[in-house]
């Protein structure tokens, strides 16, 4: 179905941020988003014109605001995929697709995938009892590394244990409340990457220049582009991997490899199926951002060019500080306009809480160490209305 003005209806489900950065590129193309919300007060629910109300776990809420629309598709994985597959029973085009969302969504499951492709993994194994526990934590001598195989994301739902007895006491308090476990070898990474792609259902795809991202506590706190040192041969390997995911899982839209690389080469870490942080960046860094590319994607339309306009681009993110500073955002955000007005800010319209993600900072430049440095500054003075110099 097309709008009043012969333009496609777009429904999102999910309310996030990346949903509400999806609607301003959604009213670029011209499209007609639609955004199914827990509430108005959401990230994305505060933005959009068309507003479906509902719970995405709820499938006459999802048949309700999917009804009319050209492509469904999603900010987070977390929708069942039950109910994806009754609404693509119904004629709804939901992009990606429950079988390639699965991979996204279990992480178990997208280990053994990534072994059938040949997509490089450290060792994992699934974890039912506590004695599955002990004993791959002696088979990796301790380097062990215990995640949910759903539901985590952000550092939650991933543990360490530091003696085998730990470990099997953690296992059986999880598998106790009902949290499926598998675990893996933990990797002595050097930095970690992220290679991603778009996809359309007539399967052609387009690469972005791989990143460097760096976390704090599990959440993304930096992302580089292109990553540093890396060669080309290395680059390509990566880009390489991260189509073959793509194709091989048949994904639509927006696909995100996470990587370690460390001094064996490279390994998977996750796989997010939608526009994902260290993709922020090309909001203000490439010619088409991953916004865009995902709707292009989920609508079958011909993908944008991927090509950087500067030498790097920095993303900072602004995470919530221990405390809120004193000075109004607005103030915060035109004094760092005032002192540097190459720096882009993207806020998402989220109350104030500590840790969380309240926006990004990207900037372009000639000289990545002055870039960052700016990058850096800039989300310094938004999150603690100060300046770090």
């Amino acid at each position: 179905m097309r709008d009043a003005h012969g333009m496609p209806i777009v429904a999102i489900i999910g309310d996030g941020q990346l949903a509400r950065m999806m609607h301003t590129e959604a009213i670029e193309l011209g499209l007609a988003p639609r955004v199914l919300a827990g509430s108005k007060e959401s990230s994305a629910g505060e933005v959009f014109g068309d507003v479906r109300i509902g719970d995405y776990k709820d499938l006459s809420d999802l048949t309700a605001a999917c009804e009319g629309a050209s492509a469904a598709t999603f900010d987070h994985e977390h929708v069942p995929n039950e109910h994806l597959s009754t609404l693509i029973d119904g004629g709804v085009n939901v992009e990606p697709r429950p079988h390639a969302l699965i991979f996204a969504q279990d992480k178990l499951e997208q280990r053994r995938k990534m072994t059938e492709i040949g997509a490089p993994v450290p060792l994992f194994a699934p974890i039912e009892s506590s004695a599955d526990a002990g004993e791959f934590f002696e088979r990796v001598e301790g380097q062990m590394c215990l995640k949910a195989t759903r539901g985590g994301y952000d550092g939650h739902g991933v543990w360490f244990p530091t003696s085998k007895g730990d470990a099997i006491a953690l296992v059986g308090e999880l598998l106790e409340k009902g949290v499926p476990l598998y675990a893996e070898r933990k990797v002595a990474f050097d930095r970690e990457l992220s290679a991603m792609v778009a996809r359309t259902r007539s399967g052609d795809v387009a690469a972005w220049p791989v990143v460097e991202s760096r976390q704090r506590d599990g959440i993304c706190v930096e992302a580089v582009a292109p990553a540093p040192g890396l060669t080309e041969e290395q680059a390509a390997y990566c880009q390489n991997l991260a189509i073959t995911v793509a194709e091989e899982l048949d994904v639509t839209g927006v696909l995100a490899v996470e990587l370690f690389e460390c001094e064996e080469g490279i390994f998977v870490n996750e796989l997010a199926m939608r526009p994902h942080n260290t993709g922020h960046w090309t909001q203000n860094g490439c010619v088409t951002s991953q916004f865009e590319q995902h709707l292009r994607a989920v609508l079958n339309w011909p993908l944008g060019s991927t090509a950087t306009v500067a030498p790097y681009t920095v993303m900072i993110n602004t995470l919530g500080a221990d405390e809120e500073p004193e000075s109004p955002m607005e103030d915060r955000v035109v004094a760092v306009m005032r002192r540097y007005p190459q720096a882009k800010i993207h806020l998402y319209g989220k109350d104030y809480r500590p840790g969380r993600k309240m926006g990004h900072v990207n900037v372009t430049g000639e000289d990545l160490e002055e870039t960052r440095r700016i990058a850096k500054a800039a989300a310094h003075f938004i999150v603690h209305g100060e300046w770090k110099d």
